[in-house]
C-alpha cells in the first residue's frame, strides 16, 4: 500500500513525496482511512511507529478540504503531548509536510514566553500543539478560545497520565465542542486509559499494530549485571567501543543526569545533559547539538524518552532501570527508529532487581545478559514513596523527573496509575453523567 491509496489530497501527497515518504507504517495504514471517515480513533503503538502522521495527515486534509479561516485566538484543531520535547517533534513535522498549505501551525509549551505565545495566538492557529499546564495558564489568560476546535488529539496519552495531567485534561474537555472528532495514541494501555477513552471518545474503532509493552524487533537488548559502585566504569568501556556513533544515556534523577555528564566529559566524550530543570533554550541547544553531531553522547532522564526522534542514535543505555517498567519501552524505543538497528543495554546492580523482574513481565521476555551473573532469587524492590502532590501521589523517590511545562507544580508525575490504584484520600473522577455527544450533522466537515 502506498499513501496514494488513502485517499489524500493531491497536495499533501506531493508533500509526502518530496520528503520520500510513499509507503505508510501499518498505524497509518489503519488510523488514516477511519480517521478521514469522521470516527474517533483510539490507536495502540509503540514508539517510533508513525503516529504522528497517522493523525496529522487526516486533520490536515479535512482541513485543507473545509478552507475555512482561523478566527482569532482560536484552534481548529488542538494536539496535546506531554513534554515539551514531543510537541515541539510534532509541531516540526507537521510544519515540514504543511509547507505552502496555507495552515498556520503553532506550538505553547512551558519554559518560553507565555506572553509571546498570546501573542502569536492574537492571529489564530489551523493546528495548535501545546503541553496541558501551558495550555491552562493560557485559557487562564484568555488568550486562547478553543469553542471553534473541531479535532482534538491526545498523543501519548499514557504519559499524560503519567505526569499527572488528568485533571488538566478533563478541563480541557470540557471547553472542547462536543461534536468535536478525538483521536487518543498511546504505546501502553493502563487501567485509567479506559476512563479516559470514556470521558474523550465518542464511539471510538480501535486500532493497534502491536501488543502494549512490545519492543521493537530490531533493539538488541541485553543486560549488564554490576555494582552500583561499578556502573560508571562499566558504561565507560562500553561506550568506548563506538566513540563516533550516538548514545543515549538514561538516569532516573536530573542530579544523576548532571553528575554523569560531567564525569563522561572528563573521561574525553562529548556529552551533554537534558532534563526538567534546564531551560527551554538549553533543552534545544543540546538536542540539536546530539543531532548534528557535536556531542555524541546525551543523558537524559525519563522527560526526554518521548521526545527524542532522532534515527540515527543506534546506543540506548540504562544507567538507571526505570521505576515505572513500562519507560523501559519508551526509552530503548529511541533507537532502532526508521527500521534501522539499535542495541539496548541495562545496567542491573543486586538492588535492582525488582525493577528487572517489573520490566521483564511488561515485555514479556527475559533480556540477555552482557556481562556478569545474573542474581538467583532474592533482590530488593524499592517501593515508590514520595510526597503527595495535587494530583495523586508523589513521585517514586529519586524519580526526579520534570513535567517540561516549567508551572512549577507539584504533580504525578513519576507513578503508574495502572500499577497503584486509587491513592489515598483522592477521588477517581468519573465523567458526569453518560457523557454523549450529538453526532455531527448533515452539514458538518466529518472527514479529519
Amino acid at each position: 500500500m502506498t499513501f496514494d491509496t488513502l485517499g489524500l489530497r493531491p497536495a499533501l501527497l506531493s508533500r509526502l513525496a518530496e520528503a520520500e515518504l510513499t509507503t505508510p507504517t501499518p498505524i497509518q495504514t489503519q488510523a488514516i482511512p477511519l480517521a478521514m471517515e469522521g470516527r474517533d480513533v483510539m490507536g495502540l503503538a509503540q514508539t517510533g511507529t508513525g503516529k504522528t502522521l497517522a493523525f496529522g495527515l487526516p486533520i490536515a486534509d479535512a482541513l485543507l478540504a473545509s478552507a475555512e479561516k482561523a478566527d482569532p485566538k482560536s484552534a481548529r484543531a488542538l494536539i496535546l503531548a506531554p513534554t515539551r520535547e514531543l510537541a515541539k517533534q510534532i509541531a516540526d513535522n507537521l510544519k515540514a509536510i504543511l509547507q505552502n498549505a496555507h495552515l498556520r501551525v503553532g506550538l505553547v509549551v512551558g519554559g518560553a514566553s507565555i506572553n509571546a505565545q498570546a501573542q502569536r495566538m492574537e492571529r489564530g492557529m489551523h493546528i495548535l500543539v501545546a503541553t496541558p499546564g501551558r495550555l491552562i495558564d493560557l485559557m487562564n489568560r484568555r488568550a486562547i478560545d478553543l469553542s471553534k476546535t473541531r479535532y482534538l488529539v491526545l498523543d501519548e496519552a499514557d504519559q499524560m497520565l503519567d505526569l499527572g495531567f488528568i485533571h488538566d485534561l478533563r478541563k480541557i474537555a470540557k471547553v472542547v465542542p462536543e461534536n468535536r472528532q478525538t483521536l487518543l495514541f498511546s504505546a501502553t494501555m493502563p487501567k485509567l486509559m479506559e476512563e479516559i477513552a470514556g470521558a474523550f471518545l465518542n464511539d471510538p474503532v480501535r486500532v493497534q499494530v502491536s501488543p502494549p509493552g512490545k519492543t521493537a524487533d530490531k533493539i538488541d537488548q541485553s543486560i549488564v549485571f554490576v555494582s552500583t559502585a561499578s556502573k560508571q566504569d562499566a558504561l565507560v568501556d562500553l561506550l568506548d567501543q563506538h566513540r563516533d556513533e550516538l548514545a543515549l544515556v538514561f538516569t532516573r534523577t536530573k542530579h544523576g543526569a548532571d553528575k554523569l555528564m560531567k564525569k563522561l566529559d572528563q573521561a574525553g566524550f562529548a556529552a551533554g545533559a537534558i532534563h526538567g530543570n534546564k531551560s527551554q533554550g538549553q533543552r534545544n541547544r543540546a538536542l540539536q547539538e546530539f543531532k548534528d553531531g557535536t556531542i555524541r553522547i546525551l543523558v537524559a532522564t525519563d522527560v526526554a524518552a518521548r521526545g527524542i526522534d532522532i534515527p540515527d542514535v543506534r546506543h540506548v543505555y540504562n544507567f538507571d532501570l526505570p521505576n515505572v517498567p513500562d519507560n523501559y519501552v519508551h526509552r530503548i524505543g529511541r533507537t532502532a527508529r526508521a527500521g534501522r538497528d539499535g542495541r539496548a543495554v541495562s545496567f542491573c546492580a543486586p538492588e535492582d532487581m525488582g525493577e528487572l523482574r517489573d520490566i521483564e513481565k511488561v515485555i514479556g521476555q527475559e533480556i540477555k545478559t552482557l556481562s556478569g551473573e545474573r542474581p538467583t532469587g532474592g533482590g530488593h524492590h524499592r517501593k515508590p514513596t514520595g510526597r503527595r502532590g495535587r494530583n495523586g501521589p508523589g513521585r517514586p523517590q529519586g524519580a526526579g523527573q520534570n513535567n517540561g511545562q516549567g508551572r512549577g507544580k507539584g504533580g504525578n508525575r513519576g507513578g503508574n496509575p495502572a500499577k497503584q490504584g486509587k491513592p489515598q484520600g483522592q477521588q477517581t473522577a468519573k465523567p458526569k453523567g453518560n457523557r454523549q455527544r450529538r453526532r455531527k450533522s448533515g452539514g458538518q466537515q466529518s472527514a479529519a
